[in-house]
C-alpha cells in the first residue's frame, strides 16, 4: 500500500497538517494542548491508515478474483450482505461473473453442434459420393453397355441432384441459424400459400395416387414471409407423401381467430413411432420409418423458420393411423 504515491502524498500532508497544528496549539495555548492536538493526529492517521489498507486489501481480493475469471473461473461468488460501494462493485463482478459463464456455456454448447454438424454433413455427402465415385469408374470401362452406361449416368445425375439439396439446405439452416435472414412481415393469403406449396408435391403424390384435399376460407390471412413459410410448408408436405401409402391422403386444413392462424397437414400413414416424437424436428434425425434416401433435414428447417417468425408448430399422431401438424402464426394486432 504504501509504495502507491497517493498513499505517500496523503500521509505527508496529514503529518504536515498535523505537526501545523501542534506547533500552532503550543504557541497560542500550551504545550498540553499541542501534546493532545499531536496525539489526536497521530490517532487519526493511524485509523486512516488501517481503514485504506483495508480498503486495499479489498481491492486486491477483487484484482485476484478478476484474473481467476480471466482464466475461465466462472463458480467464485464475491458477494457480501453489506451495503457501501464495494459491496456494490462485487455484486457487479458477480452479475459479470454469471454473464461470463453463460456465454461460455453457449459458445461451448455451439462447438458441440457444429463439430457434430460436420460429422453429419461428412456423412451425408459420403454416401453419394462413394456411389458416384463407384460408377465413374465402372463408365471407364469401354466394353461396358450402353443401357448400363445410361443407368449408372443416370444414377449419377440423382446422387448430384441429392447433394445439390443437401447443400443447399445446409446453406438456408445455416443463414436462419445466423440469423442474417430478415423474415418479411407482409400479409399472407394462406390459401395462395398453400398453392404454392402444394406444386412441389404433385408429381410424387400422382405416382403414389394419393389424394390432395384443402379446405379453409379464402379470407384467411396472417403476417410473416411468404417466400420462407412456403419453403417450411413444402417441407412438411413432403415428409406426409414419403410416409404415406399409394393411395393414401393428405388434407390442408386452415383456419383463423382472434389469436391465431392456424395450419393442419394431416396425412393417414403409419404414424411416427413415440421415441421418435420428441427429435423429429433435429436436423439429421432419422427416425425408424424413415426412406433410405431421407437426410433428416427438411422438418428441422420448417420448425427454424416457423420458430424464426414466432410462430409455433406441433406434431400429433396415431400409430397405424397418420400424423398432423398443427402451425400457429400468432395475430399480435387483434391480441
Amino acid at each position: 500500500m504504501c509504495r502507491n504515491r497517493e498513499i505517500q502524498l496523503y500521509v505527508g500532508i496529514m503529518i504536515l497538517i498535523g505537526a501545523v497544528v501542534s506547533g500552532a496549539a503550543a504557541f497560542f495555548l500550551s504545550i498540553s494542548a499541542a501534546m493532545l492536538v499531536l496525539i489526536t493526529s497521530v490517532l487519526l492517521i493511524a485509523c486512516s491508515l488501517v481503514f485504506t489498507k483495508w480498503r486495499y486489501r479489498e481491492i486486491g481480493k477483487l484484482s485476484g478474483y478478476l484474473r481467476r475469471i480471466s482464466n475461465g473461473d466462472y463458480e467464485l461468488d464475491v458477494r457480501d450482505n453489506h451495503e457501501g460501494e464495494l459491496s456494490i462493485l462485487k455484486s457487479d463482478i458477480y452479475k459479470v461473473t454469471l454473464m461470463l459463464s453463460e456465454q461460455s456455456s453457449y459458445l461451448e454448447q455451439d462447438k458441440v453442434k457444429l463439430t457434430n454438424a460436420i460429422s453429419d454433413i461428412s456423412h451425408q455427402l459420403k454416401t453419394p459420393l462413394t456411389s458416384m465415385m463407384v460408377m465413374a469408374d465402372l463408365l471407364s470401362d469401354n466394353e461396358l453397355e450402353e443401357s448400363k452406361r445410361a443407368e449408372f449416368t443416370q444414377n449419377i445425375r440423382v446422387q448430384l441432384e441429392r447433394i445439390e439439396w443437401l447443400v443447399s439446405s445446409l446453406l438456408k439452416l445455416s443463414k436462419i441459424d445466423a440469423g442474417t435472414v430478415i423474415f418479411k412481415k407482409d400479409k399472407v393469403s394462406v390459401r395462395t400459400l398453400i398453392e404454392r406449396a402444394v406444386q412441389s408435391v404433385l408429381i410424387p403424390m400422382d405416382i403414389k395416387e394419393q389424394t390432395l384435399l384443402v379446405e379453409g376460407d379464402d379470407s384467411v390471412t396472417f403476417t410473416g414471409d411468404n417466400h420462407w413459410t412456403a419453403e417450411a410448408l413444402i417441407n412438411i408436405l413432403k415428409n406426409c407423401v414419403e410416409h404415406t401409402s399409394e393411395g393414401g391422403e393428405v388434407s390442408i386444413s386452415f383456419s383463423e381467430n382472434p389469436l391465431y392462424t392456424e395450419i393442419k397437414v394431416k396425412d393417414n400413414g403409419h404414424g411416427i413411432p413415440k421415441e421418435d416424437l420428441p427429435y423429429i424436428f433435429r436436423r439429421f434425425y432419422k427416425g425408424k420409418n424413415a426412406g433410405e434416401d431421407s437426410v433428416g433435414i427438411g422438418l428441422a428447417m420448417a420448425y427454424s423458420i416457423i420458430t424464426s417468425q414466432q410462430g409455433d408448430i406441433e406434431v400429433r399422431t396415431d400409430q397405424g393411423k397418420g400424423t398432423e401438424f398443427h402451425i400457429k402464426f400468432y395475430n399480435k394486432s387483434r391480441t
